[in-house]
C-alpha cells in the first residue's frame, strides 16, 4: 500500500502583497480588491534570489526522514504545472538529484494533470514501488514551481500564484500515512486552458463545483469510508470561495478544511496540498487514525482527490 512517510514545505521569506503584483500586471484595482476581500486572498511569496533548484533543495533540506536513506531512493518525482521551467539544457531536477547524492534513482516530471500532478505523482510513486517489489525502497517527489512570468503569476478571475516547494517521501511499509483512495477525472474539452475562449471558460465555470464534488465523494467511496469520517480537507489554495461553496454543496463543514494558507501563500502550484498537510502537523490538526483528503485541480482540466489515513 501506498504510505506517505514524511512531507516538508520550504517558503520564501519575501512577502509581496497581491496589490504591488496586480500592479505590475496592470489590473484594476477593483479588481485586486475583490480577491482579497471575496476570495480570501492576501499575498504571496516569492523567492527572488533563489531558483527552482534551490527552492526544491531548501525543501528536501527539511525532510530529516531521508537522512540515511538515498540509498533507497528509486525514483525522484517532480509534479509540475508547467512543462517548461526551466531555459534549455538546465535541469533542475538532475542539478537536485545530484546535489542529494541520488545519481542513482531514475528521474522524471509529470505534467500531465498541471496544478494536479502532485496528486499523480504520488499515485505513480507508489504503483512503480509496487511493481519493483521491494518493501523498503522509497520514491521521492516534489511540487512546487517558480511563477517567472505574467502568465505563471495570475490565474484570472480565480487566485495569485506564489513560490513554495515542497518534498514528500513516499514508501509502501510502516506506520505512516497510509493512500485509501484516489479519484481523478479529466474534462479534455478544456485543454486550452488559460487560452480558453470566452465560451469555453464559462462552460468550466460552470462545471468547477461539480466535478470538484465529483471526485471528492469518489475518492472518499473507494477508501471506503463516509464523508462524515473524513476529519479534514486539505485544499489547493485557488481561493476561500470556491471551498465555500464546495462545503455547502457536498454538505461538509467548512472550518475542515484548512484554509489557513490561502492568505499567506497563494496558489503554490502542485505544492499546496503538501505545504498544507505541514501547517496540519504543525497546528495539531492531525491525530493518528484520521482520515484526511488531499486534493486539487489542474487548468486542462483535472480534478483529483486522494483520501489519507494518518
Amino acid at each position: 500500500m501506498t504510505t506517505i512517510e514524511a512531507v516538508s514545505a520550504y517558503l520564501p521569506s519575501a512577502v509581496v502583497p497581491i496589490e504591488e503584483i496586480g500592479a505590475q500586471l496592470a489590473m484594476d484595482p477593483k479588481q485586486v480588491a475583490t480577491f482579497r476581500r471575496f476570495y480570501g486572498l492576501s499575498e504571496v511569496r516569492y523567492d527572488p534570489d533563489g531558483d527552482l533548484a534551490q527552492m526544491m533543495i531548501n525543501a528536501a533540506g527539511k525532510l530529516t526522514a531521508l537522512t540515511g536513506r538515498e540509498s533507497q531512493v528509486r525514483y525522484v518525482l517532480q509534479a509540475r504545472t508547467l512543462q517548461t521551467v526551466a531555459p534549455y539544457p538546465e535541469n533542475p531536477l538532475h542539478q537536485v538529484r545530484t546535489a542529494l547524492g541520488l545519481e542513482h534513482a531514475v528521474s522524471f516530471a509529470v505534467t500531465q494533470h498541471a496544478c494536479a500532478s502532485g496528486l499523480l505523482a504520488v499515485h505513480l510513486a507508489g504503483e512503480l514501488l509496487a511493481a519493483d517489489g521491494d518493501p523498503d525502497a522509497l520514491a521521492l517527489v516534489f511540487a512546487g514551481e517558480k511563477a517567472f512570468t505574467p502568465t505563471a503569476q495570475l490565474i484570472p478571475n480565480t487566485t495569485f500564484m506564489g513560490e513554495g516547494s515542497a518534498a514528500v517521501l513516499v514508501g509502501l511499509s510502516g506506520d505512516h500515512d497510509r493512500l485509501l483512495g484516489y479519484a481523478t477525472r479529466t474534462y479534455g474539452q478544456f485543454n486550452a486552458g488559460l487560452r480558453m475562449d470566452a465560451a469555453r471558460a464559462a462552460e468550466f465555470e460552470a462545471i468547477y463545483q461539480d466535478g470538484l464534488a465529483e471526485v471528492v465523494l469518489a475518492a472518499v467511496e473507494q477508501a471506503g469510508v463516509a464523508l462524515s469520517d473524513v476529519h479534514l480537507i486539505l485544499p489547493h489554495n485557488v481561493n476561500r470561495l470556491s471551498w465555500v461553496r464546495l462545503c455547502k454543496q457536498i454538505g461538509y463543514p467548512v472550518d475542515r478544511v484548512l484554509l489557513d494558507n490561502v492568505a499567506s501563500t497563494g496558489h503554490c502550484f502542485c505544492a499546496d496540498s503538501f505545504i498544507n498537510y505541514q501547517t496540519a502537523l504543525e497546528l495539531e490538526r492531525l491525530a493518528p487514525g484520521d482520515r484526511y483528503l488531499m486534493v486539487a485541480v489542474g487548468l486542462g482540466a483535472t480534478f483529483s482527490a486522494m483520501v489519507f489515513e494518518h
